[in-house]
């Protein structure tokens, strides 16, 4: 499961749920928002969903975002928008046309939640006033947060590298047999650098691109702090299994069982407690 990483902004003296699961798509709490204009939130909400300007860019939005966005349902609430008798609520955008944009939360922190995107156009709506607010502060919650990520990040990304060296080498001098063709020693290293996707990430450097044909780099150029700290261990003990003779079965087994403790142990340390050990 997916580590959610809640925060809080703060405009004009209300705060604002935020959550995020990837340090890129925040949700951010419409719930808090409308309260800056009432203390019926919900109906602040549902009066805002049933304009047709809205719903045409909520339409919009899921069309560029989401592959399984009903476009049927967007088209007939389309047409009724803007009518007297029209409503429209969250949950009922959601179940009628499998909308991601927009999400409801329930328990104590419940609520309705949208993306940033969606989020800062309602803000607007509130107030432009106070959405000026909201973005004051989500910019440098945004600061803050690239800037953590950025040390740790290429920290770890630089640690794997020169990891890939030592691992290299001790290919060269144990796996590669005399007298190989370039492209051949090119073959060997995909395979071991493939053991090692295969160990941490579960598929191969080509099964994640075809997966993945839109996004730039590699599968370990998006990788989370935790799995490029593993990886850069990885290589330094495949590179020992490698010098010890064993082979690439026994390696990839005992390969596996350093990844599940060292994930489950870096899976208990917080952000915070990490950066005190960079």
């Amino acid at each position: 499961m997916e580590k959610i990483i809640k925060d809080t902004i703060h405009a004009n003296g209300i705060d604002i749920g935020i959550y995020t699961k990837d340090f890129e798509n925040e949700f951010i709490s419409l719930t808090d928002i409308a309260k800056y204009k009432s203390d019926e939130p919900t109906s602040v909400i549902q009066n805002w969903m049933r304009n047709r300007d809205v719903i045409e860019f909520l339409g919009l939005w899921e069309r560029l975002q989401n592959p399984h966005f009903n476009p049927l349902e967007f088209e007939g609430f389309k047409k009724q928008a803007g009518a007297n008798a029209f409503t429209m609520s969250p949950k009922k955008w959601i179940e009628a046309t499998n909308a991601i944009g927009i999400v409801s939360k329930a328990g104590r922190y419940g609520g309705t939640y949208a993306h940033s995107d969606i989020a800062m156009s309602f803000a607007t709506w509130v107030s432009p006033e106070f959405q000026l607010y909201i973005m004051k502060d989500y910019r440098r919650l945004k600061s803050d947060e690239n800037s953590r990520l950025s040390l740790n990040w290429n920290l770890n990304r630089e640690i794997s590298k020169l990891n890939y060296r030592i691992h290299t080498d001790a290919i060269k001098d144990n796996l590669i047999p005399p007298k190989l063709t370039p492209s051949q020693i090119s073959y060997t290293y995909a395979t071991e650098a493939d053991m090692l996707n295969v160990v941490l990430f579960g598929k191969t450097a080509k099964q994640w691109k075809d997966e993945h044909p839109d996004v730039k780099g590699n599968m370990r150029d998006t990788a989370s702090l935790n799995q490029l700290l593993v990886l850069a261990n990885l290589e330094s003990y495949n590179a020992i299994l490698i010098n010890q003779g064993k082979t690439q079965k026994e390696r990839m087994e005992l390969l596996r069982q350093l990844t599940i403790q060292q994930l489950q142990t870096l899976e208990t340390v917080s952000l915070n407690n990490l950066l005190k050990f960079t």
